[in-house]
């Protein structure tokens, strides 16, 4: 397995009011597509907020990370800037530590995460929210084939994990094989906590 779990910073209890949205769901599903139009919908809302990852790789069209180093990863995590950090397919990912002040102060953090750090991030926050965004494995070969992404590696390895393992630990599954713009509605309204199904 090429995803392996690391612990949030934050042990000293569960960090609130505010929400953490963790999106999940496999290479290929839409995860940034709907993140991107879900922060662009929620753009003047300061209430909700939308960190960008840490991630030893280049970022992209598909991905606005801060790409780092992976020696200036590892410092940064030997220094505590991180709230949550973890390795999937040959990369390092983090979650800025400044997410426990928005949490703090009461706002919706909305995240790409692995699911490998679900149980970590929801024993480390007090309202956790997971959102599995899937699609139909054919269709998900069709959007990696496109994307043509080198870090994405074999094509064919990644779709053979299941993708029901996204949805196992999931509050809301968003079967992404429609509408971008409507999916991107019902992603807002969860964030939003409201009704997403309308």
């Amino acid at each position: 397995m090429s995803e392996t779990e690391t612990m949030a910073q934050d042990k000293a209890g569960a960090i609130g009011p505010g929400r953490l949205v963790l999106v999940v769901g496999p290479s290929g599903a839409g995860k940034d597509t709907l993140l991107r139009l879900a922060q662009s919908a929620c753009a003047d809302d300061p209430d909700v907020v939308f960190p960008r990852r840490v991630v030893t790789r280049a970022s992209s069209a598909d991905e606005d990370n801060v790409a780092v180093s992976a020696d200036d990863f590892v410092r940064a995590r030997d220094h505590g800037d991180f709230a949550v950090h973890w390795e999937a397919h040959g990369h390092s990912y983090a979650l800025p530590l400044e997410i426990n002040d928005d949490i703090r102060a009461g706002r919706a953090v909305v995240a790409n995460v692995s699911r490998t750090v679900i149980a970590a991030l929801r024993q480390a926050y007090a309202d956790v929210v997971v959102v599995a965004i899937t699609a139909p494995p054919d269709v998900l070969a069709q959007r990696l084939a496109a994307r043509a992404r080198h870090s994405d590696g074999n094509i064919a390895d990644r779709l053979a994990r299941s993708v029901d393992d996204a949805s196992a630990n999931a509050d809301v599954t968003i079967l992404n094989a429609g509408s971008a713009d409507y999916h991107g509605r019902q992603l807002v309204r969860v964030i939003r906590n409201e009704r997403w199904r309308e």
